[in-house]
């Protein structure tokens, strides 16, 4: 089908609008000091001391990039004062344009595609009916969806508290694990406070107090 609306071919942009959001800055001007050569001869570079000038030329050194080249200067923007937003083509309705009732009635439809996001996979599609009877969709739906739903919605819910159990289970035996390798690491500390504290260190604390 032909567009409803088209561009007004009478309207134009006037010529005293200005779309321009940034302007140059009047006040902004290029230092002084802002000209510089972006290459420059090395100041490192030595004639070599084979170099004939009547054979090889006149030497001259290489070039390298100046250090104080600062670019081409441009000026600072600012906001455009007589700025005036983008304009926008007024527009008609088009002559041409002509409705068609039947433009996406399809007598064979061979398939439907779904294209969805969805939080939590599972969803299922199912008893899919393609008609402009309303009278009609709601009986199929209640022969099909309102005979299954009070079945599906008590599967999923048992479901999700199988799916409950597991997880507490699993968060259950972790706990444990971790407070049996905590108790096993206390008992390895214990075994090594031990052996430190032996006869011998009764000793040494002995001939401390004697001397």
């Amino acid at each position: 089908l032909a567009p409803k609306k088209i561009n007004d071919p009478e309207a134009k942009k006037p010529s005293d609008w200005d779309d321009r959001k940034k302007i140059d800055d009047p006040e902004d001007s290029k230092p002084e000091d802002w000209e510089k050569p972006e290459h420059i001869p090395d100041p490192d570079a030595e004639k070599p001391e084979d170099w004939d000038d009547e054979v090889d030329g006149e030497w001259e050194p290489p070039m390298i990039d100046n250090p104080e080249y600062k670019g081409e200067w441009k000026p600072k923007q600012i906001d455009n004062p007589a700025y005036k937003g983008e304009w926008v083509h007024p527009q008609i309705d088009n002559p041409d344009y002509e409705a068609d009732d039947n433009l996406y009635r399809y007598t064979d439809v061979g398939a439907v595609g779904f294209d969805l996001w969805q939080v939590k996979s599972g969803t299922i599609f199912d008893n899919i009916l393609v008609t402009d009877d309303a009278d009609y969709a709601k009986k199929v739906g209640e022969e099909t969806w309102g005979a299954t739903k009070d079945a599906e919605k008590k599967m999923k819910s048992d479901q999700d508290e199988q799916e409950k159990k597991e997880r507490e289970a699993a968060e259950a035996e972790k706990k444990a694990k971790e407070e049996e390798e905590k108790k096993d690491d206390g008992e390895e500390e214990d075994e090594e406070e031990g052996a430190v504290s032996g006869p011998n260190s009764s000793c040494f604390t002995m001939m401390d107090v004697v001397f």
